[in-house]
């Protein structure tokens, strides 16, 4: 091995234990890290603080939303929150689920894409190996009572207003919400939460520790993180190198 590369592994590794030995933490966590396999993103520490959703015997805090290959391979998230602007593809889904080491959770439509066609990509995705489905907001009752007679994984309907019907929605076949009410987040969950005191609930955290934080205090299980850009982190990347060349 390279001596640069196996000082710099030595190194991380002391780092890591003194870093955890010197927190006054209950429990200590034995952390071991190298230069070469360390994950570049890594969650916001405050959705450690959640209680989480355990699915099918893996308890999911921090969901990563990404359909980037890139970051699906580098990250600290428990899971893979694989929803895109565009049609779903099986081809797409696939591609994640076969490259992802987390769980994944993929969008099967239920806005333009619906009815049998949303059904035929949601049973390819539990079968390719998906750990749930999201469904868009306009989806409706009747295909969510209809894929649920058709799915053995979870089904996520997507909640964009605290106007949304929640009961309807859990008796047609829903098994988790996926809150993305932009600034109106934390009061969705927190309305969903009186309402229904153990329905799961996944939520975006927004963009600053105390969003997320607040998230969670209304009452979201589970915080759905949206990363920087490889190519936002590739200027990061660029400008060191910069910084040291020249």
């Amino acid at each position: 091995m390279d001596n640069y590369i196996k000082c710099n592994i030595e190194d991380n590794y002391s780092n890591a234990v003194r870093n955890n030995t010197e927190k006054k933490d209950k429990k200590f966590i034995p952390t071991i890290e190298s230069v070469l396999k360390k994950k570049p993103i890594e969650m916001p520490k405050e959705i450690y603080d959640a209680s989480g959703i355990n699915i099918f015997g893996k308890r999911i805090k921090s969901l990563i939303f990404t359909t980037d290959l890139a970051i699906v391979k580098n990250h600290n998230a428990d899971g893979v929150i694989a929803v895109y602007p565009f049609t779903p593809q099986i081809a797409i889904n696939q591609a994640i689920i076969e490259l992802s080491s987390a769980p994944v959770f993929v969008g099967v439509g239920g806005g333009i894409t619906t009815g049998q066609r949303s059904i035929d990509i949601a049973i390819n995705a539990e079968l390719t190996g998906a750990y749930g489905v999201v469904m868009n907001a306009p989806t409706s009752n009747a295909l969510i009572s209809e894929m649920k007679k058709r799915l053995d994984i979870p089904i996520i309907i997507t909640i964009v207003s605290e106007k949304e019907d929640f009961e309807s929605r859990i008796e047609a076949g829903a098994s988790i919400f996926n809150v993305s009410g932009g600034a109106n987040t934390a009061k969705i969950v927190r309305l969903i939460r009186e309402r229904h005191p153990n329905f799961p609930i996944i939520a975006t955290g927004g963009p600053k520790s105390e969003h997320i934080s607040a998230t969670i205090a209304a009452g979201a299980n589970t915080i759905t993180f949206t990363p920087p850009t490889t190519g936002e982190l590739f200027s990061e990347i660029m400008d060191n190198y910069r910084e040291k060349l020249f």
